[in-house]
């Protein structure tokens, strides 16, 4: 069995095993430990442009934003049905576009609905008859 000596000590006073390395953190990895084993280290091998003049440098991809359309009117409402999301229970109305097919109909939220209080008065007037 080897015995360890103590080798290093940090700025703080702290010492560690001489098989262990100090890393100094940047503010997104603040909360991780500074002193790792020497095993998970690697050394930094830089590919250049010296090494590869003809290759371009990599853009970083733009972040992707998706441009929502202009509302489809809402042709009606077909059904409505009552489900609980973060434990409250919220009623959703099945909504049917204008020129649209069965297969594209969604479920809604009523605050979601474009012109939500004309479409489930006709819906709730509906269901009454």
């Amino acid at each position: 069995m080897t015995k360890h000596t103590w080798n290093q000590t940090s700025k703080k006073g702290t010492k560690w095993w001489e098989n262990a390395a100090e890393v100094r953190h940047t503010d997104k990895l603040s909360r991780k430990h500074p002193v790792f084993p020497i095993s998970l280290v690697k050394p930094y091998i830089q590919t250049g442009e010296d090494k590869f003049p003809s290759r371009n440098k990599t853009h970083t991809p733009q972040d992707i934003v998706e441009v929502e359309d202009s509302p489809v009117p809402v042709k009606k409402i077909i059904n409505s049905r009552k489900i609980r999301l973060n434990g409250k229970d919220q009623r959703q109305y099945l909504v049917r576009f204008k020129n649209q097919t069965a297969d594209k109909d969604k479920w809604l939220a009523e605050d979601a609905i474009p012109d939500g209080n004309l479409h489930l008065r006709k819906f709730r007037a509906s269901r009454r008859d």
